[in-house]
């Protein structure tokens, strides 16, 4: 029996990214693997700060054959429990051994979560999908990851990233860092699906994708916007974690926000738009990232515009226009108006299963 004990970034939901497509592939492709999900721990006194509902964890649960999922707590700001990241660490632990893991393999996704292969000895993967410290972030936030970082580069056993620039600028650190880029279930998205019923009978200009500003330029859809009024919509379909205000200005200027879609939703949404949107950010952050909308749109063969992001900006891909920001509204009105490509000029999709063969293979070497 193999055990894997994955510390995630994201909750295991229905909203799928990396690590939940990577272990549902590791499972399928091995009968004897075991995994417990740890998802972000829950910040009660945050939310309420903020003016959300509070929650307050989730108690080992099992997800699926071979699967557990479990969401510690965070009780109080590190400000005042120095312990508080050793804490969550420990409740790690403690849903392991319920499990009866005794020597599991770590997959830390958080570089905060160093701390449990320091508490541990367990043989530690460390997979890098962000450069998190080229991200805007306080200070004290960005000492911890840099801490928790640069730990990990030193003791892992392994560590992958997600994109050749990642890796690059990590090299002086490490330089075994083998990249395993994200995919794209080819399959599903390629099935014929019907249009939502939620998508305007209008025109429809799409981005799929978390809604936050590390990589969203807001100013951008909504300049957009307001230029498509009375000839299309701007629609995006993702979880929303921008605050009130850009929220409230998006609808505004006739954004139409549709919220999370569960991963079997999007593929109906990304088929049915007449353009696909990245209007990204461009930074050092946005730089490390190989995004999985890029798999994703591809696999849709509808027309892409998008700013000079990674990925994007290399992808021989004829159906993707790259724009600055200065021409991105243009580009889009453009993409309204003219006659889709041909259906033999399809872009490359690389398919989540052969990422997970990569994946296996590094997991071997720890």
């Amino acid at each position: 029996m193999t055990d894997l004990v994955v510390i995630s970034l994201e909750r295991w939901d229905d909203v799928w990214r990396r690590n939940q497509h990577l272990v549902a592939g590791l499972l399928a492709a091995d009968p004897d693997l075991r995994v417990l999900f740890v998802e972000p721990p829950d910040d009660p006194l945050h939310a309420m700060r903020r003016g959300a509902r509070p929650e307050f964890g989730s108690r080992l649960r099992q997800v699926s054959d071979r699967l557990w999922a479990v969401r510690p707590v965070k009780w109080l700001p590190r400000r005042l429990d120095p312990r508080t990241d050793a804490r969550l660490g420990e409740s790690a632990v403690h849903a392991a051994r319920t499990l009866g893991m005794q020597h599991p393999l770590l997959w830390v996704n958080d570089p905060a979560a160093a701390v449990v292969a320091r508490i541990t000895g367990w043989p530690t993967l460390y997979d890098m999908t962000d450069d998190w410290l080229a991200a805007d972030r306080p200070a004290a936030e960005r000492d911890r990851i840099a801490d928790g970082e640069a730990w990990l580069l030193r003791h892992a056993g392994a560590v992958v990233a997600c994109s050749t620039e990642l890796a690059r600028r990590k090299a002086a650190q490490r330089t075994d860092i083998p990249v395993v880029h994200n995919g794209v279930d080819v399959a599903a998205y390629r099935r014929a699906r019907p249009r939502p019923t939620d998508l305007p009978d209008s025109p429809v200009a799409l981005y799929l994708g978390t809604l936050h500003r590390d990589r969203l330029d807001v100013e951008l859809c909504i300049d957009t916007a307001r230029s498509l009024a009375g000839r299309a919509t701007v629609v995006l379909v993702g979880p929303d974690a921008l605050d009130a205000a850009d929220s409230a200005a998006l609808a505004g200027a006739g954004v139409l926000l549709l919220g999370r879609r569960a991963r079997d939703e999007v593929v109906g949404y990304l088929q049915h738009a007449d353009v696909l949107l990245v209007p990204h950010r461009v930074t050092g952050f946005t730089d490390s990232l190989d995004p999985i909308k890029l798999y994703e749109y591809q696999a849709v063969s509808r027309p892409v515009v998008s700013t000079p992001v990674a990925g994007f900006r290399d992808a021989m891909d004829p159906r993707i226009r790259i724009a600055e920001r200065n021409e991105f509204r243009g580009a889009v009105v453009e993409a309204l108006t003219r006659p889709p490509a041909a259906s033999s000029e399809v872009g490359p999709s690389i398919d989540w299963s052969a990422r997970v063969s990569e994946f296996r293979d590094v997991m071997r070497r720890v």
